[in-house]
């Protein structure tokens, strides 16, 4: 029996047009909703739209314990979501990135208060 030669995995490549993403982009945001998956984190990103808070405050607004709230203010901080600034012995959370900030926008515009998702608005924009 002869032996089998080990093949490189194809990788089939198209032209794609200008506008398509890249594959950094592709992983980069990959990250960036993996991060966001979390309901706590994203309760915490939504929060922080909304205004600067301490770890306490955030902790306390979203249902869990400050060292939790402390481990996921970390990863978000260090994906570069949300950002920290130190106000005396406190550090204060907020969104600045307006990326971020509409991006929740649209989600939750997106998603009706019991979950479904919402209705479209009428076509054509609004009626006056």
């Amino acid at each position: 029996m002869a032996k089998q030669e080990e093949r490189e995995p194809e990788h089939i490549t198209s032209p794609g047009r200008p506008d398509e993403p890249t594959q950094p982009q592709l992983s980069s945001a990959a990250s960036t909703f993996g991060l966001l998956s979390s309901p706590a984190r994203l309760h915490v990103m939504w929060l922080a739209t909304q205004g600067a808070y301490d770890v306490t405050t955030l902790a306390g607004r979203a249902g869990i314990n400050i060292a939790t709230m402390s481990q996921h203010l970390t990863k978000l901080r260090l994906a570069g979501l949300i950002s920290a600034r130190k106000d005396g012995r406190h550090h204060i959370y907020t969104v600045d990135d307006p990326h971020i900030v509409t991006l929740l926008q649209q989600i939750f515009a997106h998603i009706a208060p019991d979950g479904t998702l919402a209705p479209d608005p009428p076509a054509g924009g609004t009626h006056a």
